[in-house]
């Protein structure tokens, strides 16, 4: 790992960006200062002020939790450039105006620490110009990053060079930016919008004019180019609406006013579309002026209409023979789209050629490799494949052909043939651009690997592209035990690994069996257990339809001692000889949210959502999550000179009682699910390795497990406290009676039952009451029709 250490940040420029990326550090705890001129009125901190109370409000929010907003230190250029000294890297984040980032500099530079990094976030502006302005002691310092929006969420950071910059800065930064910010980098050239927008905006301009050519409206076009396409669910003109049309007129001009038809042989394709001209002429941006292609009224959705320049309903879907087609293999759905008679198949193909033939073109003057320009359309324009990924999945000289066809039938955008290594030589031999051996840099004739830096060892599957046979988790390391509901396994023979392979991760009888033999092989063999799989998700809880069937022979006895079972797992895994470390990603919901936090420790990626929503289908928890609140309260309990109980479990009852999700590992660790000492982690590709590590270190450290205690309840008096605010929820309107029902149920377990305030209990009585509570509410007709609705449309039903 490079010995390169960020004490803290400035950001420049309190804009959209600028704040957002304050934001983002405050999330991963990076010290920050957000600066921006003094105001003309008021405190001299005044715009930044606004800015930071607006990061409140955003959604999506970019904060992981709002009370970081404290964590922005404020200022001003006129009173605080001193500031800047204490500053190891300094991301100028102003309008993307020339004139006023190289004014802005001038400014700064007296003030720069020696060491520092000068990072320019523009979307398109030459970075090597910005660079020529700059002190020469500062120019070996300076680069381009350029974060997408929004920067919590998106992964792409683009960083660019500059003929002067250091080596070893890009290096410290990319090493930054992936481990602290959790981001994935690509080193773009310093060619126009760098490669993410030019090849996205450049596929955007080239979408809405083959929309004009075959006459489709936004709507069908945003349900052709979403998800069925491997797309952004939002599709083509939403997407466009959210990232904001201001900015996109922006980021077209840059490529009209930076590119000729002497430099891009696609220049003609980029004039600004007669729609966009007319919305931006109008004020209407997108999301942020709440109407842009589309708008929202009441709850309908309408689109524009360019001849009436009115809104009209929206709501029309693609004709559904497209998405048949959209589902089949990479090289027959190219085939079809191509061979279809209809106007939105034409559609589909045409604009999936031209990004083919447009990323070809261009692959040598934006990007160093193939990869790249995958990774940043998946990364940052959220495709499921780049271009070249599906053009080689599809068979890379047919594909070839058919778009060298179009192109000498004057269907393309432009007549610029396919470049020469499509054809001939190593690509055309290897079958595509990627290999084994490396991706396509055509500057060099070569398949290149990735870069090899310290920072990648800390993760042991990273993302990959089509074609590079990077090794799956699901086939690596030496397997242990595997069925259709576990794999057992480890990559070290030093921890044991635990991946859940039901879908979403279900719990059910086979997981909890397959849980309790790694537990004791780790505890035999091993230095600990880990819980963790490669997808996007943990566990969304335990398995209701497995557990149908025996509730339908045998009745409540049967889910009642598959219950007991759960709960003896959780208390096992809790009280093993060994650390078990639960490396939480994506959902982890009521039995997979019980599941970690049984565990000795939590290893969480920042972007996780935690919570027991068992409500939501008219049930308890009742693997343990009631009884892990009510001992949580009375352990905290014990750091307070107060005898009461019922503060401590209000944060966790209510919790459970309204299904409250913790919307990142920030928040979920607020509800109680995550704790102080377990370890967030903002890269998702370096939670395994950081879990692994927890778990030896913890291992290396004498770990022992904690002792089986009594701990004291709120008792019936704080049963009936807690029933007294939900009687006048429920006379109020806001819960129903079967949600008055079920929240006074939770109640009762985790003040203990019927005992007196203060009684000491162990998680054995509480989990039995627990397993009563929900077995009952098996029963119930109303909790039933809660369950049958989940199950057939996905939704909770509320009753």
């Amino acid at each position: 790992m490079s010995r390169f250490t960020v004490k803290k940040v400035a950001v420049l420029g309190a804009g959209v960006m600028g704040a957002q990326i304050a934001a983002h550090l405050a999330n991963v705890k990076v010290p920050v200062i957000l600066f921006d001129l003094a105001a003309k009125e008021g405190p001299k901190n005044g715009i930044v002020t606004k800015a930071v109370e607006g990061l409140k409000k955003l959604k999506p929010a970019p904060l992981a939790d709002v009370g970081d907003a404290v964590l922005i230190q404020q200022a001003n250029y006129e009173e605080h450039l001193e500031l800047l000294k204490d500053c190891d890297l300094v991301i100028e984040a102003i309008a993307e105006r020339m004139d006023w980032k190289l004014d802005l500099y001038k400014k700064i530079a007296p003030f720069l620490a020696p060491r520092a990094i000068i990072a320019s976030n523009t979307s398109g502006l030459s970075i090597t110009k910005l660079s020529e302005a700059l002190p020469e002691a500062i120019k070996p310092s300076f680069c381009g990053i350029h974060f997408f929006n929004p920067p919590r969420y998106m992964m792409l950071v683009e960083l660019i060079n500059t003929p002067t910059t250091e080596p070893k800065i890009l290096d410290d930064l990319e090493a930054f930016v992936t481990s602290t910010l959790g981001k994935g980098v690509v080193r773009a050239k310093d060619s126009p919008n760098f490669i993410a927008n030019r090849v996205g905006i450049a596929g955007m301009l080239a979408t809405m004019k083959e929309v004009e050519n075959f006459g489709l409206t936004y709507d069908v076009v945003d349900d052709l180019t979403g998800k069925k396409l491997g797309r952004a669910s939002s599709g083509t003109f939403r997407t466009a609406d959210v990232v904001g049309l201001d900015t996109m007129g922006h980021v077209i001009k840059t490529l009209q006013d930076t590119l000729s038809i002497e430099t891009d042989p696609f220049y003609a394709s980029f004039a600004t579309p007669e729609v966009l001209k007319t919305l931006l002429e109008m004020g209407k941006l997108g999301q942020k002026t709440k109407g842009g292609f589309f708008k929202k009224v009441g709850r309908d959705i309408l689109r524009f209409d360019l001849a009436t320049k009115d809104y009209v309903p929206a709501g029309q879907k693609a004709d559904e023979v497209y998405g048949r087609m959209l589902k089949k293999p990479a090289a027959e759905r190219l085939q079809l789209l191509r061979n279809s008679e209809g106007a939105q198949g034409q559609f589909l193909w045409a604009i999936l050629r031209n990004s083919f033939h447009y990323a070809a073109v261009h692959l040598a003057s934006i990007a160093d490799n193939a990869r790249d320009v995958d990774f940043c359309m998946r990364w940052g324009f959220g495709l499921k494949q780049g271009p070249f990924e599906l053009w080689q999945e599809a068979g890379w000289l047919t594909v070839a052909n058919m778009v060298k066809e179009d192109i000498d039938a004057g269907k393309a955008l432009c007549n610029a043939p396919l470049p020469e290594w499509v054809f001939k030589g190593p690509v055309a031999d290897a079958g595509g651009v990627h290999t084994p051996q490396g991706s396509w840099n055509p500057t060099t004739g070569e398949f290149v690997q990735p870069r090899d830096l310290p920072v990648y060892a800390r993760q042991h599957f990273p993302e990959s592209v089509l074609g590079a046979n990077a090794p799956k988790a699901e086939e690596t390391g030496k397997t242990l035990h595997e069925d259709e509901a576990i794999r057992l396994w480890t990559l070290d023979d030093e921890v044991l690994i635990a991946s859940i392979k039901t879908k979403m991760h279900a719990i059910g009888p086979g997981v909890v069996e397959g849980l309790l033999q790694g537990l004791e092989m780790a505890e035999a063999d091993y230095q600990g257990m880990v819980i963790w799989s490669p997808d996007d998700m943990f566990s969304a809880g335990a398995d209701l339809q497995a557990m149908l069937p025996a509730f339908m022979m045998a009745g409540v006895s049967a889910i009642d001692g598959a219950e007991a079972e759960m709960q003896q797992c959780m208390l096992k895994l809790r009280y093993a000889n060994v650390p078990v470390v639960s490396a939480v990603r994506g959902l982890a919901l009521g039995g997979g949210c019980e599941l970690a936090v049984y565990s000795s420790r939590r290893v969480v990626a920042m972007e996780s959502y935690m919570g027991l929503v068992e409500v939501g289908v008219g049930l308890v928890p009742g693997a343990g999550g009631l009884t892990y609140i009510a001992r949580r309260a009375a352990e905290n309990a014990e750091t307070s000179t107060g005898k009461d109980l019922l503060p401590f479990l209000t944060e966790g009852f209510t919790a459970a009682a309204m299904a409250k999700v913790g919307t990142s590992a920030l928040e979920s660790r607020k509800l109680g699910f995550v704790l102080h000492s377990d370890v967030i982690v903002p890269h998702k590709d370096e939670l395994l390795f950081v879990a692994i590590n927890e778990a030896k270190s913890m291992f290396n450290g004498g770990y022992r497990a904690p002792h089986k205690r009594k701990f004291a309840v709120a008792g019936r008096s704080g049963a009936a406290t807690i029933k007294g605010s939900l009687v006048n929820m429920r006379d109020g309107g806001f819960i129903s009676a079967h949600d008055f029902h079920i929240a006074s149920l939770i109640a009762g377990v985790v003040c203990g039952g019927d005992v007196d305030a203060g009684s000491l209990v162990d998680e054995d009585y509480l989990m039995t009451l627990e397993r009563r509570a929900f077995c009952s509410l098996l029963t119930h007709p109303k909790t039933q029709e809660r369950i049958m609705g989940m199950m057939s449309t996905g939704k909770p039903l509320r009753n």
